[in-house]
């Protein structure tokens, strides 16, 4: 009797972190997908001039900025506030975030060809994929690993912000190289962590499906900033 009662246990248990990780995953490639159709179509160069440099053209316009770094306080927001906003307006900001990321990515994509960017992507799309499932799967527990690379992450995205400003090619070729070896670290360390939460029976239904819209989001910036990493080293901007 205990272990009929056991099996169905795990097999609930299983079935809660399976529509749990459907939610993840479907948040994540409805931004991907979001981003993907505004950058295409604000990456061109008449946009550029007319949105992001100011009226002299000598330099970029505030709109670039609004857009560059609206998206990290909307990240902070969605992760560090989800439990007390509502399911719709966490998903509108989630939303906000994918258009915003989308014209961020316009104006990156405008200095690789569609062939570097299509070959970019299916190599990050692999590594990705292989990172979430050795993360997903491993018994090692990647806790201490995972908050080493956080505290790189930090590093290079201060770095990120400084090159802005510096514009040192070396500089900018290190941060790709570590980015690289973080955001797939990072990748690992965040599956494992998400397949923790899928099984965690204690959460509400509704505190379930907010964690898959914040979990749909940090894989999501993984793969981005995995993406822009690789772009930087292999695409070589025209």
């Amino acid at each position: 009797m205990n272990n009929i009662f056991q099996q169905e246990h795990e097999g609930y248990s299983k079935e809660i972190s399976r529509d749990f990780f459907k939610s993840v995953y479907s948040y994540m490639f409805g931004a991907l997908a979001i981003s993907g159709m505004v950058a295409y179509m604000a990456g061109t160069q008449e946009v550029f001039e007319a949105y992001f440099l100011n009226a002299e053209g000598t330099g970029l316009s505030p709109v670039f900025y609004i857009v560059a770094f609206a998206p990290l306080g909307l990240g902070l927001l969605i992760q560090m506030a989800y439990q007390r906003l509502s399911f719709g307006f966490l998903l509108l900001l989630f939303m906000l975030y994918s258009v915003l990321m989308g014209l961020s990515l316009s104006v990156v994509l405008l200095a690789y060809s569609g062939q570097q960017v299509a070959l970019t992507f299916f190599i990050t799309a692999g590594a990705f994929g292989g990172m979430a499932i050795l993360g997903y799967t491993t018994k090692t527990d990647l806790t201490k690993m995972g908050s080493l690379l956080y505290m790189a992450f930090i590093g290079i995205f201060i770095a990120g912000i400084a090159n802005i400003w510096i514009g040192s090619g070396a500089l900018d070729f290190a941060i790709s190289i570590i980015g690289v070896f973080v955001f797939t670290g990072l990748t690992a360390y965040y599956m494992q962590k998400l397949k923790t939460m899928s099984q965690d029976q204690s959460l509400s239904g509704m505190d379930r499906n907010k964690l898959a819209i914040v979990g749909g989001l940090i894989l999501y910036i993984l793969f981005i900033n995995l993406f822009l990493s690789l772009l930087r080293l292999t695409g070589g901007g025209d």
